[in-house]
């Protein structure tokens, strides 16, 4: 089944910190969807902000997002979640402006946390209401629970198993 694309624009600001290695951090602050093209990737519209109580804000409006059918139990997770999130995967630059810039964006908990434990920084936002609006749909057509199986325990008097002898110190076979 092919991914379904929603365009969607990502915005990064720099908040100053108590710390005394640091006086300001990155953070992803939004993810919005845009009108426009989502197999359209324009780095060139980059924007900056106002401020808004951060030191700097960037906007990134060339990025997309999407929605596949083998990650509905990922997107289920974050709708039943008291607070959904967007997640951001992304990156600081070498050189240039803006010093960050988003890798991935994705809705789904369970592909936030692959990248997390691959070494990748991922940082949430909160779900905005359009796209939590298109989203719930997704899972609704797409997310089939897995059936609750019984598990078989093993039987420790089975033929075979293995009984230990108090006297001694291994266990023997019966």
């Amino acid at each position: 089944m092919r991914a379904t694309r929603i365009p969607v624009a990502v915005e990064f600001e720099r908040v100053k910190v108590a710390s005394r290695w640091a006086d300001s951090r990155w953070q992803p602050s939004r993810v919005v969807p845009v009108d426009g093209d989502p197999d359209a990737s324009d780095d060139s519209a980059v924007e900056r902000l106002d401020p808004e109580g951060a030191l700097e804000r960037w906007r990134f409006p060339g990025q997309a997002t999407e929605m596949h059918a083998v990650e509905s139990e990922g997107y289920y997770l974050n709708l039943s979640a008291p607070d959904p999130m967007a997640f951001v995967m992304w990156r600081h630059r070498d050189d240039g402006e803006p010093p960050v810039y988003p890798v991935v964006v994705t809705l789904s908990y369970n592909e936030a946390a692959r990248m997390m434990d691959g070494g990748e920084q991922v940082d949430p936002v909160p779900l905005d209401p359009r796209l939590r609006a298109m989203l719930e749909p997704f899972v609704a057509a797409n997310y089939k629970p897995e059936p609750k199986r019984k598990h078989k325990r093993n039987d420790p008097f089975a033929e075979g198993a293995i009984v230990r002898d108090r006297d001694r110190d291994g266990g023997t076979s019966r």
